[in-house]
């Protein structure tokens, strides 16, 4: 393992106190044992029976080798703990915890049992979501996820918890276009917007901040948990690695609380939530802003918030079989409408040159493009309509090339999509099962009610859970303990082939209906 410093707010070991002479043989033995004990205990004061006992730790998992670094990327762990069970939330600046990005998809069963081994903490207590965002983390993620959680062990103190939201709606955007023939696009950089003019709306977003916050009974806060909906990959002018916006974000928080608190991210329903002006060209592109902006928005919240004692602290692991998707008929569908996209592309006399020229000419005058009106006017006293007839020959040129652009435009989004399709159908025609397997995690901290699955859920799944649950404060975490690419919902799925969320999705549309109602069951257990 690398020697890497793993954090600025890393606090001290008190080892033990030894209160007599050891015995020189056994001197060396003893001594190891009982700064292991130091090390595996943590040693905490004032703990009553009411109390919730937290820590916390952070580590930095920059990539520093993977070129130019903008900002830190983090792995954080809060630790829980009261007078019958431990838990621990992770957080990791990363795309994903598995099947996408680097790291691999042993990173969590791996890291569950090293924590086991030493802290012996129930696997299935163990929660670890990623931010979604695209930043690179070193390769020994492994080993700095163990340290983190380490640290909070190492700084086990008695707290206070409290709970509340906040609300930012000026960051993010739903990516999905409602067309007026009743499909659905959605916003990418893989390809192009379609005409404003087919547009009949957008699908909505979830403004709300899910907050807990946990403070030392001196009344300096130890951590917070903030919980929003949000692609975080905006991305920096320099091109840089960056934690993005949620890292920028957490940093304005750590910054304005007390002394060494550490903020956790935790990734909400934003399977088909942007960053707001995604597909601007005008300005560079930066998260910064954006992170700040949902920074200071938690910090709104956290100020009318009174943490109090409240040692509840519950946590029900379940693992549900959902349905795969069989997509060979839809794969079928749309391979025919590639085919006549392709047979509908005309001849043109225009090539870009031409047709730049034209159009910049035809836009600045539309009535008397080629000429000045002079021109045209003596044509009509001459009794000639040369440059009228002239003008509608290139319109018609000029119409012939743009419906070319949108047929190929139309042909990058379905061939994109259609990719992604057979690659998700042979992962479920090789997967040996109808089934796919997704761990589900309920937990309670006091008044703070979370909810997680595996998936990129979108955000009308969020939106119904919330609205179902009989807790006020909770939350929905996709992007937890495991990746299952999207999971949009069932109607979202009548779409298949025309928006990522459909066609990067390995599941069947009833797992909708199986999903939500195990989550129904979960909630009333909390």
């Amino acid at each position: 393992m690398t020697n890497t410093p793993v954090s600025s707010k890393q606090h001290a070991i008190n080892p033990l106190p030894v209160t007599s002479p050891l015995p020189k043989k056994t001197e060396g033995v003893a001594m190891i044992g009982i700064l292991a004990l130091a090390f595996v205990i943590p040693q905490t004061t004032d703990i009553r029976a009411d109390s919730l006992q937290a820590g916390v730790g952070k580590v930095d998992i920059t990539h520093l080798e993977a070129g130019p670094v903008n900002d830190r990327l983090y792995v954080k762990a809060l630790l829980l703990k009261n007078s019958h069970q431990t838990a621990v939330i992770i957080t990791v600046d990363a795309v994903a915890i598995a099947e996408i990005g680097s790291i691999r998809n042993d990173f969590l069963s791996n890291v569950r049992s090293r924590l086991h081994h030493t802290f012996k903490i129930k696997p299935t207590h163990v929660l670890i979501n990623a931010s979604h965002c695209h930043g690179r983390v070193c390769e020994d993620i492994e080993d700095r996820t163990y340290q983190a959680v380490q640290q909070a062990f190492r700084n086990l103190v008695p707290v206070t918890i409290g709970s509340g939201t906040g609300h930012e709606d000026r960051i993010m955007e739903n990516r999905r276009l409602r067309l007026k023939n009743g499909t659905e696009l959605d916003v990418r950089q893989a390809y192009s917007l379609p005409p404003d003019e087919v547009i009949a709306g957008i699908g909505p977003v979830d403004p709300e901040i899910g907050v807990l916050k946990l403070n030392r009974m001196d009344g300096a806060t130890l951590a917070v948990i903030y919980h929003f909906a949000c692609h975080p990959i905006q991305s920096v002018p320099s091109g840089g690695n960056t934690a993005d916006i949620t890292g920028f974000a957490s940093q304005v928080i750590e910054d304005n609380m007390s002394k060494d608190t550490v903020a956790l991210f935790l990734q909400g329903c934003a399977g088909d939530i942007n960053p707001a002006f995604y597909k601007d060209v005008n300005h560079p592109r930066h998260a910064e802003p954006l992170g700040n902006m949902l920074g200071l928005s938690t910090l709104k919240a956290l100020r009318q918030i009174t943490p109090r004692r409240d040692d509840r602290l519950k946590v029900i692991n379940q693992v549900i079989e959902l349905p795969r998707a069989d997509l060979g008929q839809r794969i079928h569908e749309l391979e025919t409408q590639q085919q006549a996209l392709l047979h509908s592309l005309k001849g043109t006399f225009l090539n870009l040159k031409t047709f730049l020229i034209l159009s910049a000419k035809h836009n600045i005058s539309p009535e008397y493009p080629s000429f000045d009106i002079g021109s045209y006017l003596h044509d009509k006293v001459s009794g000639r309509n040369d440059l009228l007839h002239h003008d509608d020959q290139n319109r018609n040129h000029l119409d012939r090339y743009i419906q070319n652009i949108y047929t190929m435009e139309k042909l990058t989004r379905l061939q994109t999509n259609l990719a992604l399709l057979r690659k998700h159908h042979q992962n479920n025609s090789n997967a040996g099962s109808s089934t796919i397997s997704a761990e589900l995690i309920a937990m309670r901290i006091g008044d703070f009610v979370l909810i997680t699955f595996p998936g990129e859920l979108t955000v009308q799944i969020g939106l119904g859970i919330k609205a179902m649950s009989p807790h006020p404060l909770t939350f929905v975490s996709g992007y937890t303990n495991g990746y299952l690419y999207y999971s949009p919902t069932a109607e979202q799925l009548r779409n298949v082939g025309r928006a990522q969320e459909d066609s990067e999705c390995l599941l069947a549309p009833e797992w909708q209906a199986i999903f939500e109602q195990r989550v129904r069951d979960l909630l009333q257990q909390l």
